[in-house]
């Protein structure tokens, strides 16, 4: 708790005072964010910062939904190029290939899908043949 200013105390001597002595003590340093530049300032002003900021702070996206699975087919495409087998690659085609027939089954809102299912044998042979 902060002390009273003294009456004939100079108001921003006072407060000066008390941020340098808490400033001595230490106790600014453990604050979040301590260490890290400021935001810019100059950006205009937006209503939904907070939610944004939490978003990002938390990793989280909202896409539309035909995005999303579009999205998780680019991701299904890299993780077949790291798979360490086979049944790992239609594995992986095969849970995507999922998602894409539902999708083109009921198309979700949003962009268009322009998906096909990945023809599972041909992306194989290409896995094998990278392969040493």
């Amino acid at each position: 708790m902060t002390e009273r200013k003294p009456p004939g105390v100079d108001f921003e001597s006072f407060v000066d005072k008390q941020i340098r002595e808490a400033s001595e003590r230490g106790e600014f340093s453990s604050l979040p964010g301590f260490g890290k530049p400021l935001s810019d300032d100059r950006a205009p002003y937006d209503e939904l910062w907070w939610i944004k900021g939490k978003m990002h702070r938390e990793g989280a996206a909202v896409l539309p939904p035909s995005l999303a699975l579009r999205k998780a087919a680019e991701d299904a495409e890299a993780a077949v190029a790291s798979a360490v087998s086979e049944s790992q690659v239609r594995r992986i085609l095969g849970e995507i290939n999922t998602k894409i027939a539902e999708a083109l089954a009921r198309p979700p809102a949003g962009a268009p899908l322009n998906l096909r299912p990945f023809d599972v044998d041909a992306v194989v042979e290409r896995w094998r043949a990278e392969r040493p």
